[in-house]
């Protein structure tokens, strides 16, 4: 059994502060059997991060759409993995009201990175929670998962305003902690190319890991990538911004005028 003393010190060793804004994508199973569970594993976070801010994405894409049309944030269970189920309905922390990225948050900006989210009308909206952590000096870890699952790289393609990115538009019903009934217009992901734009993230690794955006180390059994919000959003939309065109939509080396 991997202790929850064992993770603090493994945090301390990637370098990782007590008042650092951490959001972690996690894949449960690779880190192995931690003490106390999946709130275990939470509480590790929310304990280090005494002077800071812990965040786990809580999505509920895979649920709500068009047809199903109502995110109740005391109810719509996210779609994406144990430890966000775990956090979605903790106490210790704010859910935001997005309809289909929201976030759960603890600690010192938990209140701020939350606030209006359910009026973001994309995943990854300029001037959103998203959006945010490329300039509040957020650490995104990958937990046993790669840069396929890293949903930050979305917002710097909306910041980029790439094309064939974004759905048409419909109606949700939002229903806050107080049982308030809210109804937002939501926009999805959707690409015509693919079902799955984010497994192309891969191809960032090289560029990511070689201008110092990202480094590597250890959670438990599992392999962490620890990424630079900051710097990754910076770089990502260098390559963005420099392609002639839509170039990101396959597996493939990019090329290294792009980023170099």
């Amino acid at each position: 059994m991997i202790t929850k003393t064992e993770i603090k010190k493994q945090l301390k060793e990637l370098g990782i502060l007590p008042n650092d804004i951490v959001l972690i994508h996690t894949s449960f199973k690779a880190v192995g059997d931690v003490e106390e569970g999946p709130d275990g594993f939470i509480d590790v976070f929310c304990e280090y991060l005494s002077e800071g801010t812990f965040i786990v994405p809580t999505h509920t894409w895979g649920v709500i759409n068009k047809d199903n049309n109502v995110f109740d944030v005391r109810k719509t269970v996210p779609n994406i993995g144990v430890v966000p189920r775990t956090a979605a309905f903790r106490k210790d922390g704010i859910r935001s009201l997005h309809p289909t990225h929201s976030v759960w948050v603890h600690g010192k900006m938990a209140e701020e990175l939350t606030k209006n989210e359910e009026y973001a009308h994309t995943p990854g909206a300029v001037g959103y929670f998203w959006d945010k952590l490329g300039d509040i000096g957020a650490k995104i870890l990958l937990i046993g998962v790669g840069n396929n699952k890293n949903t930050f790289i979305h917002s710097v393609e909306e910041r980029a305003k790439l094309p064939n990115r974004i759905g048409e538009a419909y109606e949700v019903k939002i229903i806050n902690s107080h049982g308030k009934e809210e109804w937002v217009r939501n926009r999805p992901h959707y690409c015509t190319e693919t079902d799955d734009v984010s497994q192309y993230f891969t191809n960032f690794d090289r560029p990511l890991t070689e201008m110092g955006c990202q480094y590597f180390g250890k959670i438990g059994d599992a392999i962490v990538r620890v990424v630079d919000a900051g710097k990754c959003r910076d770089l990502i939309l260098k390559i963005f911004l420099g392609a002639e065109s839509d170039i990101f939509l396959e597996h493939r080396e990019i090329p290294e005028n792009l980023w170099k």
